[in-house]
């Protein structure tokens, strides 16, 4: 299996993400992440998902996608040609005798804390999925007590953009 981003433009209305991953539900695809959110033209969202699954079975996906009346646009991002992100919020054990390590650790990931309390830390880390799993492992030794953490966020690099794209069409 391959894994692929898809960058999918759509109008912003009610019941379309559950069309949307109704799609490769029915197919047996799970979808590793996914992240919606508004765009900079009102009216549309752009979802992001990444999705594990071999080339042919992901075109006729794609295909039926572009069937649905309010999307848009799609566009898978190749990892060369576009920034990818991922956003985590984790919680920590974190003592007298080890907040200093654990500091060590934010700071060596250019994460930041964002909240302290006697006993743990809430850290913020914004980047690929290496750099966030790799925090992880290194506060792991110290005692996860919470993730949160969101789904990739992906944008194509350069000038061009998926909204100018779709919209001249």
């Amino acid at each position: 299996m391959t894994t692929h981003v898809l960058s999918l433009l759509v109008e912003d209305k009610p019941g379309l993400l559950t069309r949307v991953a109704g799609l490769f539900a029915r197919r047996g695809f799970n979808i590793e992440s996914l992240a919606v959110g508004h765009t900079e033209i009102p009216g549309l969202s752009r979802i992001t998902i990444l999705v594990d699954v071999e080339d042919a079975p992901l075109e006729q996906v794609t295909k039926q996608l572009n069937k649905l009346i309010n999307v848009i646009k799609i566009v898978e991002l190749d990892p060369s040609q576009s920034v990818q992100r991922e956003h985590l919020l984790v919680k920590v054990r974190a003592d007298n005798t080890t907040r200093s390590m654990v500091l060590e650790a934010v700071t060596l990931f250019r994460a930041r804390v964002v909240d302290v309390s006697v006993d743990a830390v809430v850290i913020e880390v914004t980047g690929d999925s290496g750099k966030t799993q790799a925090l992880l492992r290194v506060l792991e030794p110290y005692g996860i007590k919470e993730i949160a953490q969101s789904g990739l966020l992906a944008i194509g690099r350069g000038s061009k953009s998926i909204s100018e794209r779709a919209l001249k069409n």
